[in-house]
Parts: C-alpha cells; structure tokens; sequence
C-alpha cells in the first residue's frame, strides 16, 4: 500500500544561521526564508499535496529582540502585499493557524481580506502558522468546549479535535524540520499522533524541490503501522 501524503507540515528553522553565515542581518535571512516558502508552496502543489502548514511565528517567538519581531510583521505584510495575486493565480487557499489578536491591526485586517479572497480556491491549502503553539492550541479548544458543550456530553478525540485550529484539515502525514535540531518545538502536538518525522540539516532558505523531494522519498520507504503489527498491514495490502 503505497503512501499518499495529503497533508504536509513543516518547521521552517534556520533563518538566522544561514544569515550569520552569509554576514547578513537575521531580517535578510527571513526574507531569504519566505522566497523559500514560495517555491515549497509551488513544489508541493505541483506534487499532489493538498494540505501544506508552515510553522512561521511561534507563541515564544515574541522572547526574540523587539527589532527582530517588528521586522518580521513588516516582511509578512510586505509579503501578502505582493503574493496575493500570485495565489489566486496558483490557486492557493490561505488559512491561518494561531492566535491573531497580538498582531498589529493592520496586519490582521489584510491577512483576514487575503484569507477572504483565497476561500474559494482549491489548488492547495496553505495554512500558515502565526503565534501558534501547540499547548496554546489545545488549552483554547478545552475553554472553547467548556464555554459551547454540555458539561455531560461525552467528549472523544474525534470531537475534540474539532475545537482545535486545524479543524478544517486532516493531521499531518509527514512532518518535515530544516536546520538540523531534533525536535517538534511546540508545533502541532496534539495532531502528530502518527506523523512521520523527517529532519534535515539543510538550512531552510536552501531547502528547494530537491530537498523535498528527498523528503517525500524518504517518507515513501515507511512502514505506517498505526499501532498495527506487520503482519496486519500485510493483510491489508493483500486484494
């Protein structure tokens, strides 16, 4: 039984190491990142995929230098500014992932409009996560339960995955970390259950459709048990 990734994840790390290394300030980095992600959204539509998360501002990210953090918000508006044409016209759906409120007004206004304009399209849905964290995700869907459910009703993880951010889309079949750390930080903890993890050393302005390509490889030789043993996923590749 061959593996179908429909829905892809991925943490975007090392911005700032490829910058260091180059001499360039941690912004120029990030610049070099987003051009990163607008081959990766392309490559992944082009490959199938239907559902690609990007993990781009964490819930602790607010702890980086104030100047780093306010260059990030005018990058990311400079960045919808500029691709929200090109998303129509490659048939990206945008959503967000996270808690918006803390981000400049601005900024929410014309992520909001983009999300509204994208809705419609159905060539890949791109969800971007800003001040996400995967605790925050899960203590908002509790007190989203406490405040809409009856105290009685019996609670499963089938319904409460629905209070959670990612709703609207199936978990991740694979994950994918660049820059060479070992671990999730935070990103999506309730929905990689069974998640495929895949990491690179590969700096994320240069991971490209090469690099993802590995990736999918790499993810294509897995045996997904689901808590089965082999010999039930034999079974179920028999006709």
């Amino acid at each position: 039984m061959e593996n179908k990734i429909v829905h892809l994840a991925i943490i975007m790390d090392g911005n700032g190491r490829w910058a260091k290394s180059r001499g360039f300030t941690r912004l120029k980095g990030h610049e070099a990142g987003a051009q990163a992600a607008r081959r990766i959204v392309e490559a992944a539509k082009h490959r199938g995929i239907t559902y690609l998360t990007l993990y781009a501002f964490s819930s602790e990210n607010w702890r980086r230098p104030k100047d780093e953090v306010e260059g990030l918000f005018r990058l990311l508006e400079g960045f919808i500014e500029r691709e929200v044409e090109k998303l129509m016209e490659e048939g990206v759906c945008l959503h967000t992932i996270g808690d918006l409120s803390k981000f400049p007004e601005k900024l929410q206004q014309k992520i909001q409009a983009t999300k509204e304009k994208t809705r419609d399209n159905s060539g890949i849905h791109l969800s971007v996560a800003l001040n996400y964290g995967g605790r925050d995700d899960i203590i908002r869907g509790i007190r989203q339960v406490l405040r809409t459910a009856p105290l009685n009703r019996e609670l499963d993880e089938e319904t409460f995955s629905r209070y959670l951010d990612t709703s609207f889309m199936p978990d991740p079949d694979l994950l994918i970390r660049t820059g060479g750390e070992w671990r999730v930080s935070n990103f999506l903890l309730w929905q990689l259950a069974y998640t495929e993890i895949y990491f690179t050393d590969t700096l994320w302005p240069d991971f490209d459709e090469k690099a993802l390509d590995a990736a999918v490889s790499w993810f294509n030789s897995r045996q997904r048990r689901f808590g089965m043993t082999p010999e039930q996923i034999e079974g179920m590749r028999k006709p």
